[in-house]
């Protein structure tokens, strides 16, 4: 075996290696961009969480924030409010939707007023202002028949507590992920 044996299956490993270390890197540099457009752009994770200053809401009124797009009622309910959303027995919301549709707590939570609202005492309410039939915004201050929100494109209607009473609309209106940061700021998301 000559010395020039030696060098030549040295560089032919080192060919082999080289080779493949440049092929892995193309692979990586044409895939990268097809693997890093399924991230979420920079708008969409801007709006993955915002915060709300509810200090000028009072006792009775109704505020509306955009996020993800779609609009979000936050409500500082009466004590009329709450007791009529209090005062109806579960039985009575029919097949309708006896779930809370509230992210905030495990999917076989039922509609109950307390586990939809943000705090204990049922002031704050917070829903997502789509109507579950076909994704109109309903009209709220106590519209339709039960003194919460109406959906005016094809009639449904909504309790004080959000929930689905009347109407096309298959499910109650969804509470986001929320929560208070503060005793006047709410955090969506």
């Amino acid at each position: 075996m000559s010395q020039t044996d030696d060098h030549s299956g040295t560089r032919r490993d080192f060919l082999y290696y080289a080779t493949a270390g440049a092929g892995v890197v193309a692979t990586g540099a044409a895939v990268w961009p097809l693997v890093n457009q399924m991230n979420p752009s920079a708008d969409v994770k801007a709006l993955a969480s915002i915060e709300v200053d509810v200090t000028d809401v009072t006792e009775g009124t109704q505020l509306t924030v955009k996020w993800r797009g779609k609009p979000v009622f936050i409500r500082y309910r009466t004590p009329e409010e709450i007791s009529a959303a209090r005062d109806v027995v579960l039985a009575d919301l029919g097949l309708i939707d006896g779930k809370a549709q509230n992210a905030n707590l495990p999917a076989e939570a039922d509609a109950s007023d307390a586990n939809r609202t943000l705090d204990a005492d049922g002031k704050w309410l917070v829903m997502m202002g789509v109507c579950t039939h076909l994704g109109c915004v309903p009209l709220g201050d106590g519209a339709g028949e039960f003194g919460g929100w109406f959906c005016p494109c094809h009639g449904s209607n909504y309790d004080t507590a959000g929930r689905i009473r009347k109407g096309p609309a298959p499910r109650n209106l969804e509470v986001p992920v929320a929560a208070f940061v503060n005793e006047t700021t709410i955090k969506l998301g």
